[in-house]
């Protein structure tokens, strides 16, 4: 339990938890929404992967991250992120890519 709580103190997790919420992302499609090195959130998906919030697949040269749906730290947190103000747009963007991914206008 302590990793999760390690892993929800950042803000920057949290946001990439909310990217996450309704779609799976490769690590480059996250990166590329934050101001910082690629090193760097590989570092906090690192983090994300050991408390077991997110896991991984490589497909390809692609890393590939998605939910880990049964999480109770999961669900909590898209309880908060539905009323948290910062959030709720990224999740809004995760909703709009999962559509486009799906093929459906």
């Amino acid at each position: 339990m302590q990793r999760v709580f390690e892993a929800l103190s950042s803000s920057v997790r949290r946001k990439i938890l909310a990217y996450l919420a309704n779609t799976e992302l490769s690590a480059g499609d996250i990166a590329s929404r934050f101001a910082m090195s690629k090193p760097s959130i590989s570092q906090h998906l690192s983090v994300l992967e050991t408390a077991r919030l997110v896991v991984s697949e490589k497909r390809g040269q692609f890393v590939f991250y998605r939910l880990v749906p049964e999480s109770l730290a999961n669900t909590l947190n898209g309880f908060v992120q539905e009323v948290c103000p910062v959030s709720r747009p990224l999740k809004r963007e995760s909703a709009a890519l999962a559509t486009k991914i799906d093929g459906e206008p």
